[in-house]
């Protein structure tokens, strides 16, 4: 790697589905750079996401969430965020100096992304509806923190994340 590439941060986020593990794995590739999932880190550490909001509750997953950013910041590279880490007014703050990709995907595209998912969030009967409220609840979160937006819902990933990685270049 690279000193440039060391320090090269960039940061994914979006609504759940939206393709930020797949667009950022291949983005981190092409930079040569660590790809940071923010979930897998809270996992790895604290245990199983469904199981912090059941036992601890959203504000205390907001909390361990906002550690992780801040640590992934420190450590750089492409850094995914989970879907709900924009409605914490700090973690929104940290992202304001950072260059951040908003990833959008269609109510049409999200349905099959969905199926078989562990998302607390959407448990219950109409996953589609409930995505679709939380993310109308989280659109402008999204929109205030990004540097620039990137539909997901009908290209293939490598070719987003092509695009995502020749626009970080312009900005070192």
């Amino acid at each position: 790697m690279t000193s440039e590439a060391e320090h090269l941060t960039l940061v994914l986020v979006g609504p759940m589905a939206a393709g930020k593990t797949s667009v950022g794995r291949r983005a981190a590739r092409r930079l040569g750079v660590p790809f940071i999932d923010t979930d897998k880190r809270i996992v790895a550490e604290h245990g199983p996401i469904p199981e912090i909001f059941a036992t601890r509750g959203e504000d205390s997953f907001r909390e361990l969430e906002r550690d992780a950013v801040v640590k992934a910041l420190e450590d750089g590279g492409v850094i995914s965020l989970g879907g709900g880490a924009v409605t914490d007014e700090k973690t929104r703050r940290l992202l304001h100096t950072q260059p951040v990709v908003f990833l959008t995907v269609s109510e049409d595209a999200v349905g099959d992304r969905l199926r078989g998912g562990n998302r607390p969030l959407l448990a219950g009967d109409d996953p589609v509806e409930k995505w679709k409220r939380i993310y109308a609840e989280r659109r402008g979160w999204y929109e205030e923190v990004a540097s620039i937006t990137f539909d997901t819902s009908r290209r293939p990933m490598q070719r987003i994340a092509d695009e995502i990685v020749a626009w970080r270049r312009e900005q070192a």
